[in-house]
């Protein structure tokens, strides 16, 4: 696909047309790029890096000190301490001894089982197109040795390991994956963040001491794509300076031209300013939205964390997810699936049966994923449990549908067929398909008879229709 003009030629036509302001304002000391001023009126106009839309689908991964109580959810530490839910002050007074602090896990976080290459061999076989790394969730723990988290980090602390530079660097090798962090703006108890939040948030101590050098650490040392924001504390994105970090992330930092931000940095920004929107967590709406957005969900239903007391029915089956990225891409979203690793250091098998699942149906269907745009029609208004997008460079309207029907014929209410034009296959299957269009709108497709082995895959069928209206 050919891209747009480089600057030079744009440049040329500018001398030879004397057509005024064809580029962008110079900025100071100008390489052509614009400036993005620390206002979300500027920043918020910031096109999206096409890389983020093309790629659909990510891997969240939520590890940290959490993952050694690995019981509940990764809110272990609140939920306990300043929530006092029985469930887990009954688990710490039955299994540690009286006085246990939260910070006393710290040394038991090990990962001694911590192979960056197995995971980026996983990660590559799950089909994702980048993945987003917990580098700091709201208990304060960096997984890096951060200058501004005192003895509560990964190095000091616990494995003795860089655990973000190491799986930077197995993913950055190994996989074509774009690599992201996950930051935590507050820290439940980090006692500056509390005397800001008795202030009113009127002082400022905590953002400048920790949080905002802490995002300035982690993109300067290990350049992610995406930075993934969280943890709002309550406070405006005033009090986080959001606007000043990001107009520096897009204007100066080494990633200025391919990073990646949500919009979760400060009271009243989500789903409101930042880069692609999340909204909520497992956002589906079900419907085109005007804006990029992402559906964040995870695999267990009940927590990000690992858990060790989760039942096998808590977990997605891989039908659920596959159905969960096929609306998700329709309506013009992304699906960023979580996993939650084990304290030792270990993708639990269940995680990586889902994710290698997950692989494997896109390796037949993926094409009607990666790269993929919405079409005029999001679901059909037929038959339900099919979904649609549209392939731009093929000009061709791809049909998943989730359900092989019992009767072998499959009629779609949406696709507008032409007599001796229209064409349809079934991906991973050789032969046209025979069809029978119904008036106006709508086609009958007679589905080839399979058997369980013919199959091109299990989960959900994509149907390519070419040349339709």
């Amino acid at each position: 696909m050919l891209g747009p003009p480089g600057r030079s030629a744009l440049l040329l036509l500018q001398l030879l047309l004397g057509l005024p302001g064809l580029l962008p304002a110079r900025p100071p000391g100008g390489d052509g790029r614009p400036r993005y001023e620390p206002t979300w009126g500027s920043l918020d106009a910031r096109p999206l890096p096409a890389w983020f839309d093309e790629a659909k689908f990510g891997v969240f991964i939520h590890w940290g000190v959490f993952s050694v109580p690995s019981f509940g959810s990764e809110w272990f530490w609140w939920y306990w301490q300043k929530e006092k839910r029985a469930p887990y002050v009954k688990f710490m007074e039955a299994n540690y001894p009286p006085g246990f602090s939260y910070e006393d896990f710290g040394p038991l976080f090990t990962a001694e089982f911590f192979d960056p290459n197995q995971w980026a061999d996983i990660l590559k076989a799950s089909g994702a197109k980048y993945v987003v790394l917990t580098s700091k969730h709201h208990e304060g723990f960096t997984l890096w040795g951060s200058k501004y988290s005192w003895n509560w980090n990964a190095v000091d602390v616990g494995p003795k390991r860089d655990l973000v530079a190491e799986l930077a660097m197995s993913v950055r090798n190994k996989t074509d994956l774009h690599f992201g962090l996950y930051h935590s703006l507050f820290e439940w108890f980090n006692p500056l963040f509390l005397e800001d939040a008795t202030n009113v948030f009127k002082t400022r101590k905590f953002p400048a001491s920790k949080s905002l050098p802490e995002l300035y650490e982690i993109v300067t040392k290990y350049q992610p794509e995406i930075i993934w924001s969280d943890g709002n504390g309550n406070a405006p994105d005033t009090y986080w300076n959001s606007t000043g970090f990001l107009a520096w992330l897009y204007n100066d930092s080494p990633v200025r031209d391919t990073v990646v931000t949500n919009d979760r940095w400060g009271v009243g920004s989500i789903c409101t300013h930042g880069g692609f929107y999340t909204c909520s967590d497992r956002y589906n709406p079900g419907h085109l939205l005007p804006h990029k957005w992402e559906n964040c969900m995870t695999i267990d239903k009940r927590s990000w964390g690992y858990r060790r007391n989760a039942q096998l029915d808590d977990y997605l089956t891989i039908e659920d997810l596959v159905k969960q990225l096929v609306e998700t891409v329709s309506c013009g979203g992304n699906l960023l699936m979580n996993i939650g690793p084990t304290h030792d250091g270990r993708i639990a098998v269940i995680f990586e049966e889902r994710l290698r699942q997950m692989g494997a149906w896109l390796k037949v269907n993926g094409e009607a994923i990666y790269g993929t745009k919405p079409w005029r029609a999001q679901n059909d208004t037929v038959t339900p449990e099919v979904w649609y997008t549209f392939s731009p460079e093929e000009g061709q309207v791809n049909a998943i549908f989730l359900n092989w029907p019992v009767s072998g014929t499959l009629e779609l209410g949406e696709p507008q067929a032409k007599l001796g034009e229209t064409q349809v296959k079934l991906v991973g299957y050789k032969e046209l398909l025979k069809w029978v269009a119904l008036g106006e709108k709508g086609i009958v497709i007679a589905l080839p008879q399979l058997t369980p082995k013919q199959l091109p895959c299990q989960w959900g069928w994509t149907l390519q229709l070419i040349d339709i209206n």
